[in-house]
């Protein structure tokens, strides 16, 4: 898939679940529970045991019907790993140029972290797909406003502080997509093995997102 497709789905789908875990297990059941609730873009940090072989698990299954990526990435050898397990996108708490361009180079969509204007600004200069502000629960929808305000041409996207009641002032700020960790992926529920309950609360977060995107409209 060209990089500039995947770009265009994640910005569609409007949201990324983003799943860190303690334990590999049940992983693919998390996924499929996601999915079932609508999620169609998925990422799995590197901070998880067997991150790699749940993508490559998720990449195999269903790869047709949603986007897997990676979280966490620090470097360029897990970079290459992970797409060759069949991440599409990479997904890195900071800003480096090195990781980027890795994932570039085979085909990957790049959405490195930063929090300051300088280095938003510097990681979009460099061809960032998407710009990740982390930890944007610090800071809030209004700093969305005031970076897009000189910077419009800007795709950001909010994670930390994402959830049911925020998602609309997200948007609303200017946010491409936003990316929602334990307020979707909820610890009680992997750990309850709540696939149902994980599907409903999935359905709702991609409700939210829908109407913040379109208003409710198709």
């Amino acid at each position: 898939m060209e990089r500039q497709i995947i770009v265009d789905q994640i910005i569609d789908a409007g949201l990324i679940a983003i799943i860190r875990a303690r334990s590999r297990a049940g992983l693919e059941e998390v996924c499929g529970a996601l999915l079932g609730g609508g999620v169609r873009v998925m990422e799995v940090t590197m901070t998880t045991p067997g991150a790699l072989e749940v993508i490559a698990a998720v990449a195999n299954r269903w790869g047709n019907d949603c986007l897997i990526g990676v979280g966490s990435v620090l470097d360029v050898d897990t970079t290459r790993r992970a797409i060759d397990s069949g991440a599409c996108f990479v997904v890195a708490p900071t800003f480096d140029p090195r990781v980027m361009e890795a994932a570039h180079a085979a085909g990957a969509a790049a959405i490195p972290g930063a929090l300051s204007p300088t280095e938003i600004l510097a990681a979009a200069e460099h061809g960032a797909d998407l710009v990740k502000v982390f930890p944007a629960n610090h800071f809030g929808p209004r700093y969305f406003k005031d970076l897009l305000a000189p910077l419009p041409h800007l795709k950001l996207a909010p994670t930390g502080g994402v959830n049911l009641e925020t998602i609309s002032e997200w948007f609303d700020a200017g946010a491409a997509c936003v990316g929602a960790g334990s307020a979707l992926v909820k610890t009680s529920l992997m750990a309850d093995k709540d696939w149902d309950g994980l599907t409903t609360l999935a359905e709702r977060f991609v409700e939210a997102v829908r109407q913040a995107q379109f208003g409710g409209s198709l």
